[in-house]
């Protein structure tokens, strides 16, 4: 059966995988180069396939993440079980990881949600960490790359930021852990009361602050108790003032930058009205 955004190479070796496998929903976003479908098949049951396309960086990352970091989630169910995968060919396969998405439901409402979500990030930072010291400097690359590209940031706000980021620090030691990259609720399931987590396309070797920078913009912003259940599982806050004004810099110009490129409107106001709140 020829499965929607799979290349002839993946489709091939997803035959080998699971030969009899049908397609029951296709996950896909539509806005970056991967592919996920929900598949069912006889040997494995229900299993989840993600590809990606010749562009794609995150197929890298997510099998990086389920080889080296995701085993303590794992073992307790709290992040799914790698299959196969094929690191050249961009595909992976993983057991499908039950319950619905918290985003748009009342989860994403219930302090619960983000005390179980702060306490599942803790044992995830906790098992590695390393110092870095040009941190600051890929911090300072990576601002001034985005505001390089096409935007709609106004220029009087540009300039601001571009005066700021000039001033930020280049040198230092910077802790770094396994950080998840896109910690909110669009990837936390909730199965009877229970948050499991999904999606690690952009998991990487980071600072720990980065896996609270998507969450304070939209969901602690929306109910500070939120942002207190959060801090109790997680069990201390690691935001240090400047690197934390700086990571959240990053993150709005990056969204606001990226949104912009694939035309995802909404998205990119987000990334601007955060901007504008953080040059207020």
């Amino acid at each position: 059966m020829e499965l929607p955004g799979l290349d002839a190479p993946q489709q091939s070796l997803l035959a080998q995988w699971a030969p009899h496998a049908v397609l029951v929903h296709d996950h896909s976003w539509g806005l970056v180069q991967t592919t996920v479908l929900e598949l069912e098949d006889p040997g494995h049951g229900t299993v989840i396939v993600k590809a990606g396309g010749p562009e794609d960086h995150h197929l890298a990352r997510e099998l990086r993440a389920h080889r080296e970091w995701l085993r303590p989630w794992v073992r307790t169910g709290h992040a799914p079980q790698l299959l196969a995968a094929d690191a050249e060919a961009k595909l992976l396969m993983t057991q499908f990881l039950p319950g619905r998405l918290v985003e748009g439901r009342p989860a994403q409402d219930d302090p619960d949600t983000y005390r179980q979500a702060g306490a599942l990030l803790a044992r995830f930072h906790a098992q590695h960490a390393e110092t870095s010291t040009d941190w600051d400097a890929r911090l300072t690359q990576r601002a001034r790359g985005w505001l390089e590209r096409p935007h709609r940031i106004d220029a009087g706000s540009a300039a601001a930021l571009r005066a700021e980021i000039s001033t930020w620090p280049r040198t230092g030691e910077v802790a770094l852990v396994p950080t998840h990259g896109d910690w909110q609720p669009r990837n936390w399931l909730i199965d009877e009361g229970t948050v499991r987590v999904i999606d690690f396309g952009r998991a990487d070797l980071r600072p720990a602050v980065e896996d609270l920078a998507r969450l304070a913009r939209q969901d602690f912003t929306r109910d500070p108790a939120l942002e207190l259940a959060f801090l109790e599982g997680y069990g201390h806050d690691p935001r240090e003032a400047g690197l934390w004004r700086r990571t959240l810099m990053v993150e709005a110009i990056g969204t606001a930058v990226w949104a912009h490129g694939v035309g995802d409107a909404s998205f990119e106001q987000v990334g601007l009205d955060q901007i504008a709140q953080l040059l207020g």
